[in-house]
């Protein structure tokens, strides 16, 4: 059983709610340009990370593959790289907090349309969160969140996300909020970003990607764009 029939009803996470979502989106208008094709990376098992130590590597690549799991339709997160994804954007001054403010008082108390309520940044939630969570995954399973079965660390995350694993800076559901929206980034980014290897997810859901002009289709519901997505750099799927 995946994820998706587990998580609570105000999460719903389901592939389908991830395409509609995304196809929704609009590309940025960038004309391509020929390039050769990038060789193939290297596994993830052998990638080195520009952020992550090798516990906070194998939490989040087993819970990517639980959030966005390869049995489906389409690609799942390791199949289009997601986790370099997290890994490089935690690297960035996004992740370091630097344009955030981070300064006392916070409500941790206060409802979730207020926004984040703490002082460490997107880098520092993944640091602090993912030791205490596979504390409390031994604890509570005999096993951390990487070694669990697949059943298990669906239960897991569905209590991460329900504020009910304990981390005394954050809200484990506000990590939890990181992690999924950090999830679906690398799932429908440019593959410049690390993430979307291939284009597997924009081929799927028949997204153009950075092409220069598609407005003639652009009124055409349920007809699927015939030409494949074009990335940042000009490569084509």
């Amino acid at each position: 059983m995946t994820i998706r029939k587990r998580f609570s009803a105000n999460f719903n996470l389901t592939r389908r709610h991830l395409l509609k979502g995304a196809s929704a989106c609009a590309a940025l208008a960038l004309a391509p340009h020929n390039t050769q094709a990038q060789p193939a990376p290297v596994p993830l098992d052998a990638y080195q990370c520009s952020f992550f130590n090798a516990e906070e590597w194998a939490f989040v690549m087993a819970a990517a593959e639980r959030l966005i799991p390869a049995q489906g339709n389409g690609p799942g997160a390791l199949e289009t790289r997601v986790p370099v994804y997290i890994d490089k954007q935690l690297a960035t001054p996004w992740g370091q907090g630097e344009h955030w403010y981070r300064q006392a008082p916070f409500n941790r108390d206060a409802p979730r349309y207020t926004g984040y309520q703490a002082a460490p940044s997107p880098a520092e939630a993944y640091r602090i969160a993912i030791p205490r969570i596979n504390q409390w995954c031994q604890d509570r399973y005999g096993a951390i969140f990487a070694d669990l079965a697949p059943e298990q660390q669906d239960d897991a995350l569905a209590q991460i996300e329900k504020d009910n694993v304990p981390i005394d800076e954050i809200r484990s559901g506000d990590f939890f909020s990181f992690l999924l929206a950090n999830t679906k980034e690398g799932y429908f980014s440019d593959p410049l970003h690390g993430g979307n290897y291939k284009m597997a997810s924009w081929v799927y859901i028949g997204f153009p990607g950075a092409r220069a002009s598609f407005l003639e289709w652009v009124d055409r519901d349920n007809v699927r764009y015939p030409l494949g997505p074009v990335s940042f750099l000009g490569e084509r799927a």
